[in-house]
């Protein structure tokens, strides 16, 4: 059973800093466990029950979408009584090759492992495989392990619709360029949200030339996408820009490129994770982030922890377990955030 503070209050009759005092310290002997921070419930276990150890490498600290899956873990494991170590791949193959080390002389369970680069994929896998250790690949898949994340080509068709029905709601369908931010050290898999951005658009639009459809390399972080934006709008006239990016620092740097340019009203951008980062731009009056593509970060250990105990099990599970995506925009943000300040 899961009781509030207010419920303790109740049952015991202890005033609240008494009470908060008492629950703080069987937390910290472990006696409680903190659910979703609100609820505290019995953490004591069954004789004979062993406790998991997960691993998880994580992306990198520098990007909200992260640490929002990051927390997301950390709360599940914790409700489940699992022993999570959190390990930052800093988006740096070298720093992942290093931590799966460190997973796999841990001796750890499971590893839950989110890394971009995939020249070192086969190397990673390699080290968990020869440690008898189960994976499971966030976001990007690796070989011979479970996947559990988007859904890429359905998250760019989302994208790409959206843009185009904005241009035809704004700028009568008459749109001068079409920019795709990429991400080429991700592989194909990740890159099909640009692909289907761009089916997205055409779908609609169908005249745009390819002539008129720009790629940018980026390497998905924020001043890379904020320096080749600028580079390209140094040289492109175009008044009327539609931009899809691969997540959502690149779509913030493109969109700083642009004031930076004194252009903003030239773009319409699109990114993807609809993370942390791009909530306060969407909160925006008239802000050209138009919107991101959700994979709702918050959600992935309620979806992650029980997947990774059914493997532990021997259950059967899914190859791969793709998130449910919807657009975020000005309109609904504060629907699926209703903590956001207006």
């Amino acid at each position: 059973e899961c009781l509030r503070l207010s419920d303790v209050l109740a049952r015991t009759g202890l005033n609240k800093t008494t009470a908060l005092r008492f629950l703080s310290t069987l937390v910290s002997c472990e006696l409680l466990v903190r659910v979703d921070n609100t609820k505290y419930k019995l953490g004591v276990r069954r004789l004979g029950k062993k406790r998991f150890r997960f691993g998880y490498g994580m992306q990198s600290a520098e990007f909200g979408f992260s640490r929002a899956v990051t927390e997301s873990l950390q709360r599940s494991a914790e409700a489940a009584d699992i022993d999570l170590l959190v390990l930052d791949n800093a988006d740096n193959p070298k720093t992942a090759l290093r931590n799966a080390d460190v997973f796999a002389r841990e001796r750890v369970d499971l590893v839950i492992e989110s890394q971009t680069d995939t020249r070192i994929a086969a190397q990673i896998c390699a080290r968990f495989k020869t440690a008898a250790i189960p994976v499971i690949a966030l976001e990007i898949p690796l070989p011979q392990t479970v996947f559990y994340g988007a859904n890429n080509s359905q998250a760019g068709l989302v994208a790409g619709r959206y843009l185009a029905r904005w241009s035809e709601a704004h700028w009568q369908g008459q749109v001068d360029e079409l920019l795709l931010l990429e991400l080429p050290k991700a592989g194909q898999v990740p890159n099909a949200r640009i692909l289907g951005s761009m089916l997205g658009v055409i779908e609609r639009l169908v005249w745009l030339p390819e002539r008129q459809i720009k790629i940018l390399r980026t390497s998905g972080h924020y001043e890379n996408t904020v320096s080749l934006t600028r580079n390209h709008l140094r040289r492109s006239r175009s008044q009327r820009i539609l931009v899809a990016a691969i997540n959502d620092p690149c779509a913030l740097g493109a969109l700083q490129a642009f004031r930076d340019a004194g252009r903003e009203e030239h773009c319409a951008i699109v990114g993807q994770n609809a993370s942390p980062d791009a909530h306060a731009e969407l909160a925006q009056k008239d802000s050209r982030l138009i919107g991101s593509v959700g994979y709702f970060p918050e959600r992935y250990g309620e979806g992650v922890i029980p997947l990774a105990l059914d493997m532990l099990a021997g259950r059967s599970v899914p190859p791969a377990t793709f998130i449910r995506h919807e657009m975020v925009t000005a309109a609904n943000l504060r629907g699926f955030y209703p903590a956001i300040p207006t």
